[in-house]
């Protein structure tokens, strides 16, 4: 399916609030969206959630042979989907442009960067390693994947653990988790991936970009960088030319916002390790959230017995005052209620209004009056005719 291409005035909207300095989301130039990172039961497994942008990360292992070139090393491998669960434009089973450009750009930004210790990984020279291979899922896209999925895999990484193997003789013995504790991966340091955008010919420069605005960008800059200010990867893409200041400009940004998810990342490592030991919630149970409305969750508050009390019998002896008060209002306004003036014969008035001037009393009167003096006489009239018989006709005069 292909993806559906911006307005012209949604575009022109876009660039003129660009310009303004203004964002759709109302963030400033250089803000970061909202970053959540959260860890799965299983040790490896990491969600990282970048606004509305979503990225599962999931780190396995198994024993192979190294390759010849690299006989003492062992083998990181990085898989990137993008199914069409996170992006109608996406296509299943087949990698497009950006899919091809987040999967180059991951194994630079993990492999080449060496951040990871390869030689830690070798059980015999020659014969075994250890193979490390990443997959990472894009569950929705809202924009910025490059970012979040840098996150998630470097988080992912870092929360592995490996069994432990001994070795005796030509004998590789692979110990289970309950047999011995797992052995974490030996992490260097901690490279992240941070976007920028540009617009009008590099007037203006956006940090994390949003969907929309991926769409409207002249031009875009991935800089891969740590803590330590070494720069691991850049690339640029797009028809534009950047200035020397403007790529200083770039990765000065970069760092603080390095500096700032990598302390975010070791908060979440700790946070996990510590419910472990202490054996509470932990994994991604901790994402239901109990202020959202499709959650029932509630939570506890310890209430004082005697307290309650005490404040429950306040309440009923107030209550019942109240209700006294309120009864005896409502009997004397409804006592003021009953009284009914009777106007006429089927006309009464409830309340101030007044007699209805929709009623001519004085007509209806007279005419009720006439009605009833009217009698009715009977008048006998002989009928002269040849018959013998008399016939007699009963009038009913009115007058």
């Amino acid at each position: 399916m292909r993806e559906t291409p911006l307005s012209n005035c949604e575009r022109e909207f876009i660039l003129k609030c660009i310009a303004q300095h203004k964002r759709l989301d109302g963030r400033s130039a250089y803000d970061y969206r909202d970053i959540r990172i959260a860890f799965g039961v299983s040790l490896g497994c990491c969600h990282v959630e970048l606004g509305k942008t979503r990225v599962l990360a999931q780190v396995s292992c198994e024993v192979g042979q190294p390759k010849q070139t690299r006989p003492h090393d062992g083998v990181l491998f990085v898989n990137v989907e993008m199914s069409p669960m996170a992006c109608p434009s996406f296509e299943a089973g087949r990698q497009s442009e950006e899919g091809v450009e987040l999967s180059r750009l991951m194994e630079r930004c993990l492999k080449e960067s060496r951040c990871m210790d390869l030689e830690s990984l070798c059980i015999v020279a020659g014969e075994k390693a250890w193979h490390i291979r990443v997959d990472i899922h894009v569950l929705n896209h809202e924009g910025n994947i490059l970012d979040c999925a840098s996150i998630a895999a470097i988080s992912a990484l870092a929360h592995f653990r490996r069994p432990d193997v001994t070795v005796q003789g030509e004998e590789i013995r692979i110990h289970s988790m309950e047999d011995r504790t797992p052995v974490p991966l030996s992490i260097h340091h901690f490279p992240l991936l941070v976007s920028f955008t540009f617009f009008s010919q590099g007037k203006h420069m956006l940090v994390d970009p949003s969907e929309k605005e991926e769409k409207v960008m002249e031009g875009k800059m991935v800089i891969g960088m740590n803590k330590h200010r070494e720069i691991c990867t850049l690339q640029v893409t797009g028809q534009m030319l950047l200035l020397k200041e403007q790529v200083l400009r770039c990765s000065n940004i970069a760092v603080t916002k390095v500096t700032v998810i990598t302390e975010l990342i070791f908060q979440a490592l700790e946070n996990d390790k510590q419910a472990r030991l202490k054996g509470e919630k932990h994994g991604f149970a901790e994402l239901v959230s109990g202020e959202k409305i499709t959650s029932n969750k509630q939570p506890v508050t310890d209430v004082p017995v005697s307290q309650a009390m005490e404040e429950s019998e306040e309440d009923g002896s107030s209550s019942m005052d109240s209700d006294s008060e309120e009864s005896e209002s409502f009997t004397q306004h409804a006592s003021e209620e009953r009284k009914v003036e009777i106007l006429a014969k089927g006309v009464g008035m409830i309340g101030d209004g007044g007699p209805s001037k929709w009623i001519d009393l004085t007509c209806d009167d007279d005419h009720a009056e006439s009605k009833k003096s009217t009698k009715f006489k009977p008048e006998l009239i002989e009928l002269d005719g040849e018959s013998s018989e008399e016939e007699c006709q009963v009038v009913l005069d009115a007058s």
